[in-house]
């Protein structure tokens, strides 16, 4: 404990011995009463004061804790204010029919839903919301209660001794109330929490008993301010600041070591229950007979005043239910539609690995007697043949070059060689990729549009690859637009920390856009296309930590997205500009 605290502690240890000397040593007087009531007021606003350096330094549900708390402390110390007043200013006796009980009665409700917010414990903030409207019955039954039992007996029909029968009783159940859920949570609870809620279950306790001691000589003319029987009352509020004082103690850490409670289901019974009770209040308003008309009448009126604004509160909790469970939905058709993205890429990756490996061993094989075929046909060229024989010669010569084309494709897309990554600009490859298929898109009557961001982040790939899948995914483009002719939209951006490259065409778009990146999936004719192309593509990308993806446009056209992870994000005020490449 610090020194502050114990020095703390000492000066309510004091007070306390202060109170104890007056009430055996002195007489009835207006000096003890003085005594008494000033004592049991800086009690009070030490009590409260206590829970102002934990709402200071934390943040949260335990800082709303602690406020509630102080709050409810310092409600009670403005009773205890109005209290003194009256017997210290005025010199005069508290009226029976007292209009500050109102706040000795409340003063609890805060408190109450202090408990409530548990901040020992791990909650997600959504069950805090959902469960703020379940509180807010319960609180608001409290003050229903407290309107119904004890107001009409002020106002309606004025009666002192119904009037302390009836606080009384609702005031004893409010404690009892506390003190269960005291319990509870200090049974739940572990390390100094624990601790926190056994103080506060000890001061409220003896508080209950005094007060009911207090009230049983009041009813026996026996009780005067500054008697004995202020002495377990005074003992309970001082204890009350021991609680704040070892919340001083407590760590972030600490805030949320107890098991986590099923507190929206208890929460949302109990303001089940209070909804319920009110037309059993509403029919012993109505069929109570021997109570005054008047008193039935504002009971009557009350109570189905109560209802409609609860009933309103049981509907706005149902609105904000729907929202949450709606929410919840489309959250979980989210997560389903990415993990079914996420279960394809992976089929898509095995297969290619499984694939890769197969191919690569194959290539290598088939690496050496594609040298030796080639060498025999140079040699063979090099000798003496008649026209037919050296035409012969070079068709063998040419379709063993194409094999070995082949065969070196197929070793790129098992990924066998090596790649040298460096920080690379990918504006400038996707110029140089439009530049080189110039020729066909002239050809092809094929128009491209460039509309690529300045300054693009750079990113770390190899060069060569890099320039293969743009040149492959233009040279598709190309041939689905050959013959009639269309546009070809080249664009850059940056999103967040990725760049981002798409190539829209206006062709007749992807028969199976989810299957083009399938190792031998084609649609062209046989012998014009291997079906490992895109499947490459696919490969290099994600060696880059990138991702790739084609879908057909709704107006028609294929579209291919890449993204890559960008070296650093450029901030720039520029945006993105469009060119026409000729």
């Amino acid at each position: 404990m610090s020194k502050r605290a114990k020095a703390w502690a000492i000066a309510l240890g004091c007070l306390v011995v202060i109170q104890i000397g007056a009430s055996l040593f002195l007489p009835r007087s207006f000096r003890l009463t003085a005594i008494s009531d000033l004592i049991q007021l800086a009690l009070l606003l030490s009590a409260a004061a206590s829970c102002v350096p934990s709402v200071l330094k934390n943040n949260g549900r335990t800082r709303l804790f602690w406020a509630l708390m102080g709050f409810g402390l310092t409600s009670w110390s403005t009773y205890q204010i109005f209290w003194t007043y009256f017997e210290v200013v005025r010199k005069q006796d508290v009226p029976n029919l007292f209009t500050s009980d109102v706040i000795l009665f409340l003063h609890i409700v805060p408190m109450m839903a202090a408990l409530a917010l548990q901040p020992n414990v791990e909650q997600h903030d959504r069950d805090l919301r959902l469960g703020s409207l379940d509180f807010a019955l319960l609180l608001l039954w409290w003050v229903y209660l407290y309107l119904y039992a004890v107001i009409p007996w002020q106002y309606v029909y004025a009666s002192e001794l119904a009037y302390a029968l009836n606080l009384k009783v609702s005031y004893f159940t409010e404690q009892l109330a506390f003190l269960v859920a005291l319990v509870f949570l200090w049974s739940r609870s572990t390390g100094l929490w624990k601790t926190i809620y056994a103080h506060w279950f000890g001061a409220s306790l003896l508080y209950s008993m005094g007060s009911w001691w207090a009230n049983s000589a009041i009813a026996g003319d026996t009780y005067y301010s500054g008697s004995l029987y202020d002495l377990p009352l005074v003992l309970a509020i001082a204890w009350m600041a021991v609680p704040g004082l070892l919340a001083l103690r407590i760590s972030p850490q600490q805030a949320k070591s107890a098991p986590s409670l099923a507190r929206g289901v208890w929460a949302a019974r109990l303001g089940m229950l209070a909804v319920f009770s009110l037309p059993v209040f509403a029919w012993l308003s109505l069929f109570n007979h021997v109570l005054p008309a008047p008193v039935r009448t504002f009971r009557l009126a009350l109570t189905l005043s109560a209802m409609v604004l609860m009933g309103a509160m049981v509907f706005l909790k149902q609105h904000f239910l729907d929202i949450e469970l709606i929410r919840l939905l489309r959250s979980s058709r989210k997560s389903f539609e990415e993990l079914q993205l996420l279960q394809n890429q992976l089929v898509q990756s095995e297969k290619l690995a499984s694939l890769g490996q197969l191919v690569g061993g194959a290539a290598h094989e088939l690496n050496n007697p594609l040298t030796a075929m080639l060498g025999y046909s140079e040699l063979l060229s090099n000798t003496q043949l008649s026209p037919e024989q050296r035409a012969l010669s070079e068709k063998i010569s040419a379709q063993t070059k194409r094999v070995r084309t082949l065969v070196a494709s197929l070793l790129s897309f098992a990924k066998q060689g090596p790649s040298a990554k460096s920080s690379l600009d990918l504006n400038s490859i996707l110029k140089t990729a439009v530049n080189l298929y110039q020729p066909q898109m002239v050809a092809a009557q094929v128009k491209c549009v460039s509309e690529m961001e300045e300054p693009l982040p750079p990113v770390k790939g190899d060069l060569n690859q890099l320039l293969q899948v743009f040149s492959h995914i233009i040279n598709n483009a190309v041939n689905a637009m050959a013959g009639g002719g269309g546009t070809l939209t080249v664009s850059t951006r940056t999103e967040r920390n990725l760049v981002v490259i798409q190539f829209s065409d206006t062709g007749p778009g992807m028969l199976e856009p989810d299957r083009v990146f399938d190792p031998f999936y084609t649609t062209r004719p046989v012998g014009q296309g291997t079906g490992l192309g895109l499947s490459a593509c696919y490969g290099i990308v994600e060696e880059h930590a990138g991702k790739i993806a084609c879908h057909n446009k709704d107006g028609g056209g294929a579209v291919f997205s890449i993204e890559l992870p960008a070296l650093e994000q450029i901030r720039s005020p520029e945006h993105a500009h469009a060119h026409t490449a000729k």
